[in-house]
């Protein structure tokens, strides 16, 4: 049961979105606004399939014997114009599902995600990750990731 990743197709999408609901229902209760301001607009399925139609989808799946358990969206977003045309490669979205932790499936779309993003020549990468998700944060830093910024909130309605 080796751990693989691959780029994900237009045959995955029904997997992805089922995964989505995964990963939606894991930040929501860590945080209500995360579907609101975090997650990908409604309706799930055509988020995906823009991602998938855009050319250059930057999405994998991460699959046990055949059977796809977790998927990885990146970006390539610019930085400011003092940066000198330099990006930086954001990991907006990973997500595993909880029977398949600990066994290499996100190492193993980490791997695919960042080996593609370097290919291309990037040397900054950034993260997603959610206050509270002890085991994400975790993850990111075993990965060589440190926090470069804290985004605080208030919410009047709470």
């Amino acid at each position: 049961m080796e751990p693989e990743a691959r780029a994900a197709t237009r045959r995955d999408l029904d997997e992805l979105v089922r995964l989505y609901r995964g990963l939606e229902f894991e930040q929501t209760e860590l945080r209500p606004l995360w579907r609101l301001a975090d997650g990908l607009p409604e309706p799930i399925e055509e988020a995906f399939e823009g991602i998938l139609a855009s050319g250059d989808p930057l999405l994998w799946v991460g699959s046990l014997d055949d059977v796809v358990v977790g998927f990885l969206w990146a970006t390539i977003d610019p930085l400011l114009p003092q940066a000198g045309g330099r990006r930086v490669g954001t990991i907006r979205l990973i997500y595993v599902e909880p029977d398949a932790r600990g066994v290499g499936v996100g190492e193993a779309m980490m791997r695919a995600a960042m080996t593609e993003l370097r290919g291309r020549g990037l040397r900054l990468f950034d993260a997603k990750v959610s206050p509270g998700h002890r085991a994400a944060k975790n993850f990111f830093e075993s990965h060589g990731f440190s926090a470069r910024l804290i985004v605080m909130h208030h919410d009047d309605l709470r």
